[in-house]
């Protein structure tokens, strides 16, 4: 039974390992793991973190110039420069 527990968690134990050894020798190889792990993580925890803080999104701007809310002229003729 100790073989079955060992293989399975045999290659967690060797990434542990690595992570461990590359944080003294390769920091730089050990942050990118972390803030890699880290990013899908925030994915899901930030906007639940944010709607229990209040925040609400910024009203999103127009992408089309504004109508008047009339009746258009029928008397243009030609152009009006």
């Amino acid at each position: 039974m100790a073989t079955l527990h060992g293989s399975i968690f045999g290659p967690f134990r060797q990434s542990y390992r690595y992570l461990q050894r590359s944080a003294h020798e390769q920091p730089v190889i050990f942050y990118s793991i972390a803030i890699g792990l880290v990013g899908p993580v925030a994915v899901l925890v930030v906007p639940e973190v944010r709607r229990s803080w209040g925040w609400k999104p910024v009203e999103r701007p127009p992408t089309t110039y504004p109508l008047p809310k009339r009746a258009r002229e029928a008397s243009v003729e030609g152009f009006e420069d």
